[in-house]
């Protein structure tokens, strides 16, 4: 990763750990809750959606994590607002590759915009589970799994 990335990840991690979007937030009606946790690192967040008409209306997350887990979540759900369901389970899918397949393709990263900064964990192995720990939650609560997410089981 060249010096200049770096600075941006770090930036963009730091501003979304200060100052999270949709942080304890309850989205009014929400109809789609998922909880997870990484218990190696110690995240533990819920992820709680408004879906209507198959789109995300509104969402919010709650509960504590690192720096990465937390802006993870920050990033994600100000992105995934007013998407479809399509939409969103092809931005994880993205997103899932982007950040755990070392030969993932630049092209095909462009998609996700500034999400994309998030890619600047594959510099720290042991963090990623920290940034794709939300995604999942978000996954599970899109699909009302039951079951808590663990990264453990991934």
């Amino acid at each position: 990763m060249n010096d200049s990335l770096r600075e941006l990840y770090e930036e963009v991690i730091l501003d979304h750990n200060r100052n999270p979007r949709n942080y304890n937030h309850t989205p009014e009606n929400a109809n789609h809750t998922a909880h997870g946790d990484n218990p190696l690192c110690g995240d533990r967040y819920s992820v709680k959606l408004t879906v209507k008409d198959g789109r995300i209306d509104d969402a919010g997350f709650e509960g504590s994590g690192c720096a990465i887990s937390k802006a993870s979540a920050s990033l994600m759900l100000e992105s995934v607002k007013g998407k479809s369901l399509e939409e969103v389970e092809h931005l994880f899918n993205s997103v899932h590759r982007h950040l755990t397949d070392h030969k993932a393709n630049e092209e095909s990263d462009d998609e996700l915009g500034k999400l994309k900064v998030l890619g600047g964990v594959k510099e720290f192995p042991m963090r990623v589970k920290c940034a794709i720990l939300p995604w999942h939650i978000l996954n599970a609560a899109i699909n009302e799994t039951d079951q808590m997410v663990s990264t453990e089981q991934q």
